[in-house]
């Protein structure tokens, strides 16, 4: 192909302009899987980088492919929401009740005591709770050891807000997500990763799930393992940008991984064990199939697997930043609005703050983003264009916060993805659209 030729396709510029991002020497990531969706079709999907690198012996790294599984963070809350709508549907669940009488104890801030917690209030963040005593442990506790004063992990109450009350402040927070857990296992009789594979997963056609001891071994040989290089010297992080890959989770090449819920779990007990607030290992091909299924009604190959009536409430937007610090807390501008287990983005930018998506701005659409143990993500689309971007991350060379965004609180290489993607695959400038 000329010259010529490839600076005419836009496809072509964009796998160009990709291959650049995860290849530079200075900020080079260790893979990348990326799919844009357009009037409600699949229009580009390409993966670059390895999805497993062995420093010692190059010629053992595996290149990512379109069945390449990631874990997606926070993303998985997006998905986790979606069980939670079912189960309303199916009447176990109400959104609007008392989240205590699911759980079989009292929630409450003991700072609001007659202000109840519910599912509504968890879905959107703005529940009080807070995520400064951890928002994960093993089985061998409960969520009444951490949540209840008086239990063993309780310590001075730092999880509860002692300035805002329930529904009055939003402050993203993962410690609700493993409640949001709890209360599905109460109300089904199922765990959480089982359950939400019968739910939504299995329906339709979805590989992947949120524990990977229980992964089909082809999909777990595929899964990638999330990379930084980045070492750790007398308590100092030291990034290396010419140095070697340094593996952070799912490295399961030397021994296979193990639930976290043990034979004696009791279901409800603890819903963080299992990932629903960042656990989930899915591949950026089937997160399409969950945005084209919210962007078409809740259908899926002629199934319905959610309500329209479904989708609509979880979309619809429950908080906004007003712009007062006693309204919410924004994360350096990056959350400006919020539905139910998901973000809303407003294309507000300011140097190196916002939630803008593209240079230029001009995106704006429902979804979420993902940030843990290097990677990165994006699941973002507009319901009325029918046209979304996804991207995953495996992991970045260089410390992000050295490597900040020109025009959102991302760091730069983000901007970057999601900008090609939106100019070549997404908007037509000649339709204006």
């Amino acid at each position: 192909m000329s010259p010529d030729s490839i600076s005419a396709d836009p496809l072509a510029r964009l796998d160009a302009e990709l291959s650049a991002v995860v290849a530079d020497p200075a900020h080079p990531l260790a893979s990348l899987s990326v799919l844009a969706v357009r009037d409600g079709a699949i229009v580009y999907q390409r993966q670059f980088g390895y999805r497993f690198i062995d420093p010692a012996n190059p010629a053992n790294n595996q290149p990512a492919d379109r069945n390449t599984l990631y874990r997606v963070a926070s993303i998985s809350k997006l998905v986790t929401a979606l069980g939670v709508m079912k189960l309303v549907e199916e009447g176990k669940l109400s959104l609007d009740e008392d989240v205590g009488v699911g759980l079989g104890y009292a929630l409450r801030n003991p700072h609001f005591p007659n202000q109840p917690i519910t599912l509504r209030l968890l879905l959107s963040h703005t529940s009080s709770l807070r995520d400064d005593a951890g928002y994960s442990w093993d089985s061998e506790y409960t969520l009444k050891d951490v949540l209840l004063p008086g239990g063993s992990l309780y310590g001075k109450g730092a999880m509860w807000a002692k300035n805002a009350p329930p529904g009055s402040y939003f402050s993203y927070c993962n410690l609700n997500s493993g409640i949001i857990a709890a209360l599905m296992e109460k109300a089904s009789g199922e765990r959480f990763d089982r359950l939400m594979k019968r739910l939504i997963l299995d329906p339709m056609g979805v590989r992947g799930g949120f524990n990977p001891a229980e992964l089909f071994p082809t999909d777990l040989q595929n899964l990638a393992v999330l990379y930084r290089k980045r070492t750790e010297i007398d308590g100092k992080e030291i990034w290396n940008p010419a140095g070697p890959w340094v593996a952070q989770v799912d490295d399961y090449s030397q021994a296979a991984p193990v639930s976290r819920a043990g034979p004696n779990y009791v279901l409800g007990s603890n819903g963080t064990l299992l990932g629903p607030q960042g656990g989930l290992r899915i591949s950026a091909a089937d997160l399409a199939k969950i945005m084209l299924m919210l962007m078409n009604q809740g259908r899926h190959d002629g199934r319905q697997i959610l309500k329209p009536k479904s989708i609509a409430a979880m979309f619809v937007e429950h908080w906004r930043h007003d712009g007062r610090r006693d309204n919410g807390d924004t994360d350096r501008g990056l959350l400006r609005a919020w539905g139910l287990g998901n973000q809303h983005f407003l294309d507000i930018s300011e140097p190196g703050s916002g939630d803008r998506l593209v240079e230029g701005g001009g995106f704006t659409g429902v979804g979420h983003l993902g940030d843990a143990w290097g990677l990165t993500a994006a699941f973002v689309f507009d319901p009325r264009t029918r046209s979304g971007a996804i991207y995953l991350i495996g992991g970045p060379g260089t410390d992000p916060e050295t490597y900040k965004g020109r025009y959102s609180s991302r760091p730069r290489y983000e901007e970057l993805i999601m900008t090609s993607l939106y100019r070549h695959a997404i908007f037509d400038a000649a339709l204006g659209k």
